[in-house]
């Protein structure tokens, strides 16, 4: 009896090899990836579905129940027009003409996707070319290499809560020496913390100061993987600085550069931490912070808290397909 059992599993297991062994090679690939895919379905996407779900629902501002009827996409539709509830938070904003982002009597919604949608581009712009410029002199062989690169690095081990007090202490009126500076060259008012288009520059400047060895850390990675060999063939046939990167190390390290930009889009497209604690959300608003304070802000909000959150989803995974679509042609060999 035991030997049947055995030469059953036998069978059952010689079947399943064969099968595996008669898959092709993306068939083969992405049985080994569906783990990944259900665990990542779990913890991702089915929250997403539920955030979506909620959206759909009215707030219930009164009584047990957090949420009320179906309404469908009202919540959306309140969001871009200016008419949903949380348009109250961000009315008390200092409001500078000179600053597009904020102004008096255009929909919150708006207003917070313009300043996320800035400091993303601005940021990932700066950090990206600063942290280059880091990773190729730390791809150079010199003396105290090792430290360098310790200084490079020593702000991304910075907590964001640190970093915010660091740059809120540091334009503190009275406190910090920034904020006479800037006021004496001209640049900023005399409560920069307090002014939007001030308070964005100073948020600008910290995370660029923070993130900038992030992308260095990654595009570093990036040229070391280069084969050296060619850059000896370069010089043999007479390449000048320039052609050797332009030729060479741009497309080699193209593929790193776009996947330490699509991270570090996605991390400023969900800031918050670093502008409550430098400027605070009424100072500047972000989307993050249009969630946070409709969810935590008393008001029980939840719906339309669920509506933002599942709209700035959506905004990021349009950025995404973008990047994609940039991965898509670095493989064909564009670059």
């Amino acid at each position: 009896m035991a030997t049947d059992t055995e030469t059953g599993r036998d069978r059952t297991g010689n079947a399943v090899v064969n099968w595996m062994e008669g898959l092709s090679e993306a068939a083969y690939a992405y049985l080994l990836l569906l783990p990944a895919f259900a665990l990542l379905t779990l913890i991702a996407f089915y929250p997403l579905l539920r955030t979506f779900l909620t959206s759909l629902r009215e707030d219930q501002t009164r009584g047990a129940e957090p949420l009320g009827g179906f309404v469908g996409i009202e919540n959306y539709v309140d969001i871009l027009t200016g008419n949903a509830r949380l348009a109250r938070q961000f009315l008390d904003v200092s409001v500078s003409a000179s600053f597009p982002f904020v102004e008096f009597g255009v929909p919150i919604f708006q207003q917070a996707l313009f300043v996320t949608l800035g400091f993303a581009v601005i940021s990932v712009f700066f950090e990206t070319v600063i942290g280059f410029g880091q990773a190729y002199v730390l791809d150079q062989d010199f003396r105290g290499r090792r430290w360098v690169r310790v200084a490079i690095i020593l702000p991304w081990a910075v907590p964001i809560v640190i970093q915010g007090m660091i740059f809120f202490l540091l334009f503190q009126p009275e406190v910090g020496f920034g904020s006479d500076l800037m006021q004496w060259l001209g640049i900023f008012g005399a409560n920069p913390l307090a002014d939007s288009r001030d308070a964005f520059i100073i948020i600008l400047v910290a995370d660029i100061w923070k993130s900038s060895a992030f992308m260095a850390l990654l595009i570093l990675a990036g040229l070391q993987s280069v084969d050296r060999s060619l850059y000896n063939v370069a010089r043999v046939a007479g390449a000048s600085p320039w052609q050797r990167f332009k030729l060479i190390t741009l497309p080699l390290v193209m593929p790193a550069l776009l996947v330490a930009m699509l991270f570090r889009t996605m991390d400023a497209m969900r800031v918050f931490g670093l502008i409550e604690s430098t400027a605070g959300c009424t100072t500047v608003p972000s989307l993050t912070c249009l969630v946070v304070e409709a969810m935590f802000g008393g008001t029980r909000i939840f719906a339309t808290a669920a509506a933002v959150a599942f709209a700035t989803a959506l905004v990021i995974g349009l950025i995404i397909s973008v990047y994609v679509f940039f991965f898509r042609d670095t493989e064909g060999g564009l670059y």
